[in-house]
């Protein structure tokens, strides 16, 4: 949102600059950032062990569950035996493992949101960086993101991902 919001910002900006900047050229660019990324190596590696993380989550999620349904059914089958005291001891005790299993989704969450933030930021900062001295480099005055830009003229812009992933030694 706050891209397409930057984007129309950006286009505003540009209507009312080519109005009084008149006949000056402007170099346009743009990059499909989210294939920039993808091509990089550090991306596929801290991709797997996201998705290993995530998976380690998932499992035990799994077991906590299987745990409280099978204790859950355990005292469905046994409750009208059992006397109050015990009745609501065995309740408390599903309450608490609902919400450990709760507590837990809650952890597991922030934990791949955190290493998702330390995996992935370094790759976002390193293509951004490349991004920009390239450019720089080549005299840009606007780059554009395929991902939000719903259109561009490609014969009257530049498609800079051939120049940044030289920029970054990718093939």
């Amino acid at each position: 949102m706050k891209r397409f919001i930057g984007t129309i910002m950006l286009s505003i900006i540009l209507i009312i600059a080519g109005k009084t900047i008149g006949a000056q050229n402007f170099k346009f660019g743009y990059i499909n950032r989210d294939e920039l990324l993808k091509t990089m190596p550090d991306y596929d590696s801290a991709i797997v062990k996201l998705e290993n993380l995530r998976k380690e989550f998932v499992n035990q999620l799994a077991l906590m569950q299987d745990e409280y349904s099978n204790k859950t059914t355990a005292f469905n089958n046994i409750s009208n035996s059992l006397s109050d005291v015990v009745r609501k001891t065995k309740e408390e005790e599903l309450k608490d493992l609902n919400n450990r299993i709760q507590l837990f989704q809650v952890k597991a969450n922030q934990q791949i949101n955190d290493k998702n933030a330390e995996l992935i930021q370094p790759i976002e900062t390193k293509a951004d960086k490349a991004i920009k001295d390239v450019a720089k480099e080549q005299g840009f005055t606007f780059v554009f993101d395929v991902g939000v830009l719903y259109y561009f003229d490609e014969k009257k812009s530049i498609n800079m991902l051939p120049l940044i992933k030289t920029k970054l030694g990718l093939k």
